[in-house]
């Protein structure tokens, strides 16, 4: 076992590697930014960690920037395909190597958590000496009482720093840990209970929004009786805001501080590299969750070069800042392990992006020095939707700041364009899901740069493709097809579903031989570059064409009135499909809605084609979201098809699916079957041309 405090005796990978600190990506490169490299650097790296020749030293070095406590045997096992096992023989612990070996190093007492809540006022500090103690103390508590390497520990919690000090506490036991969002309903939290069977359940009393506070007690009791699996202990972290967290009458209720309490701090356990790190659950909006396992060794090394090389941060310089939730994987990977194994001081916000004011993002990069900002372009459209010109972010120093880094959602190139200019900041689109664990794509080329659309080119160890969705033969450039990618994934990636191997194949490996498949459709441009368009079930089929709704959602979001923007394929008898849009207008439009209604559906017509046939746009003051800020179109189109209307437990606001509901009900229902308008008179209205204008 590695020791709490001491420095252990560790065991380089193996003989003859380079130099550990010694960076693949560094090999000749003399860039300005990490993301940012010429054609000739990025072709050797990308074919380094690609080709069967190179492939095992370029993944060797990557790992050699972790503390193992033995060498592994074997980089890549491809013997059970599609499967691939990273690091075979290998042994080390992540807990380790994101909070003790900084605290071996001496540094102690620099910053590793920066908690910044808006929604309660608290700020804390919290430095790696502090995370260790804490950490290990939890560890030895629940040690204690019975929760061993391989135990799965179920996490409901709150976006609080305890949450991350349970995460890093299974780490260290070599326990699973599953991260379920917190405010899941009771149902969803059930499902997750059964299909994890826990050991234990770690959660809070509540959570804190902007205007309501949501209990978790009565979360946690309904979702144990409708579990068949029931953890045999439940540790309960109380927050101020709720009286009564948890019924105290469950005999395996125990409070975090009496965990906590007296407890022997516990070293850390050393593991597999195959073995599971994590659970973390889909959100199972197109059926049963998905429980994605995430392995030890692949991830962390994965995210300690993605960081390095990628995300562009120094160890023990940089503040790194993931705007999202540790319930997603973006939370999982850039608020919690990337930037811990890095050295980097992180982030940890709790609350809204417009809530106090507009400005609370570029107050809280402003106040902890953050130098790289991982959000969605959500979240930027709903600060510009309030601040149109960002007046808000003249008010900080945002010199520190260099790099916005956007993910979740496609970042339309209107919000890229404009964050990029009014900030004067790179903004990177990046793209990755999930099941990959880091990000796939987002690395731009020296005389491109940003390509506003487009999630730029493959990241080392991912090689894309586009190919037809029947046939699997590659597309043409600019041609929509299925996104895959090429056996086997790099480290950091998925090893299957838990409990679930062969659904894993059917979801994944089945409809195109010797790929991922990603389950979006987009297209790659004659520069290697990729834009992806939509989920494949977004790709609308109309009359034969295959319309993008995200090239559509682009052409909209350039109307200077609009702020969001979702289209939908709806059901029509005559062409199978036509996008039916809802808009989201900005707090300064002064167009009656109806006006700005009819310009939309012009723009699209001069903008796609007629081929497009949108001959419906819809304003609404609120699109369904789930909390982590995606839109729910599959909601919508269930709406506007008038199907079974099913609402994820993530949903933001219900209020949002009603009133979509009541405008589809009212404007497009009655009309599905029939032309609403003459076609030609409509687009041929004089309409001012600066109105239309992207």
């Amino acid at each position: 076992m590695l020791g709490t405090r001491a420095a252990p005796t560790l065991l380089r990978a193996a003989a003859g590697l380079r130099d550990a600190a010694a960076s693949a990506v560094a090999k000749g490169a003399q860039r300005t930014a990490a993301y940012h490299l010429s054609a000739e650097t990025y072709e050797s790296l990308v074919q380094d960690s690609l080709d069967p020749a190179t492939r095992n030293e370029f993944w060797g070095n990557a790992a050699c920037q972790l503390e193992w406590t033995r060498p592994w045997d074997k980089v890549l096992d491809e013997s059970n395909p599609p499967f691939a096992r990273w690091f075979v023989g290998g042994e080390l612990n992540v807990c380790h190597n994101a909070v003790d070996r900084w605290v071996n190093a001496g540094h102690a007492e620099r910053p590793a958590i920066f908690f910044d809540s808006s929604t309660t006022g608290v700020k804390e500090t919290i430095t790696f000496g502090d995370l260790q103690d804490r950490v290990a103390r939890l560890a030895g508590g629940l040690a204690a009482r019975g929760v061993t390497k391989g135990d799965r520990v179920v996490i409901y919690m709150p976006m609080i720093p305890e949450a991350v000090v349970a995460m890093l506490a299974c780490a260290r036991l070599g326990a699973v840990h599953s991260v379920v969002f917190g405010g899941f309903a009771a149902k969803e939290l059930a499902t997750r209970i059964d299909d994890a069977t826990p050991k234990a359940i770690i959660t809070a009393s509540c959570g804190v929004e902007p205007t309501r506070i949501i209990p978790y007690g009565p979360i946690v009791e309904d979702a144990l009786r409708l579990a068949e699996h029931q953890p045999s202990l439940i540790v309960n972290k109380h927050r101020e805001e709720v009286a009564d967290p948890v019924n105290a009458s469950i005999a395996s209720f125990e409070d975090w501080n009496q965990v906590m309490e007296n407890a022997i701090p516990h070293t850390c356990v050393p593991v597999k590299s195959t073995d599971p790190l994590y659970i973390l659950y889909t959100s199972g909006t197109t059926g049963a969750p998905k429980g994605v396992v995430r392995d030890t060794g692949g991830y962390a090394t994965a995210l300690k070069w993605a960081m390095e090389n990628f995300m562009d941060c120094k160890e023990a310089a940089d503040t790194y800042w993931a705007a999202s939730d540790i319930g997603w994987v973006v939370g999982h990977s850039f608020i919690v392990y990337g930037p811990l194994l890095h050295g980097c001081s992180t982030v940890m916000y709790e609350g809204k992006p417009i809530l106090p004011d507009a400005g609370v993002f570029w107050r809280i990069a402003q106040d902890y020095n953050v130098r790289a900002l991982f959000t969605a372009p959500t979240a930027l459209r709903a600060i510009r939707k309030v601040d149109r010109n960002l007046d808000f972010a003249s008010k900080y120093d945002l010199s520190k700041l260099k790099t916005l880094f956007l993910a979740g959602e496609r970042g339309d190139p209107e919000t890229v364009r404009f964050y990029a200019n009014k900030l004067g900041k790179n903004v990177v689109d990046n793209w990755w899901q999930t099941e990959l664990g880091w990000p796939a794509l987002g690395f731009q080329m020296s005389g491109i740069g940003a390509r506003p659309g487009s999630a730029a080119r493959a990241l080392p160890g991912f090689e894309f493709d586009v190919v037809c969705e029947e046939s699997s033969v590659p597309m043409p450039n600019h041609t929509l097809g299925d996104i895959v990618i090429r056996l086997p994934l790099p480290p950091g990636t998925f090893t299957t579903l838990h409990n679930a191997d062969e659904r894993c194949k059917k979801t994944y490996y089945s409809k195109h031989d010797g790929y991922y498949l990603t389950g979006d459709a987009g297209i790659c441009d004659e520069d290697g570059y990729f834009h992806i368009m939509a989920r494949t079930d977004d790709v609308i089929n109309c009359a034969g064409h295959r319309l993008s709704a995200g090239a559509l959602e682009e052409t909209l979001l350039g109307h200077p009135a609009v702020a969001e923007a979702a289209v939908i394929g709806a059901y029509d008898p005559q062409k199978a499909q036509v996008p039916v849009a809802l808009v989201v207008l900005s707090d300064n439009a002064t167009d009656a809605p109806e006006q700005i209604e009819k310009e939309l559906v012009i723009k699209v017509r001069k903008e796609i084609g007629a081929v497009a046939s949108m001959r419906h746009a819809f304003v609404v003051s609120m699109l369904p979201k789930t909390r982590s800020g995606k839109t729910l179109r599959n909601v919508m189109l269930q709406i506007a098809d008038e199907k079974e209307i099913r609402v994820p437990g993530t949903i933001e606001d219900m209020a949002a699916v009603e009133e979509v509901k009541r405008t589809l009900e009212a404007r497009w229902i009655p009309f599905k079957e029939k032309d609403s308008y003459d076609d030609e008179a409509y687009a041929n209205e004089n309409v001012p041309t600066q109105s239309v204008a992207a």
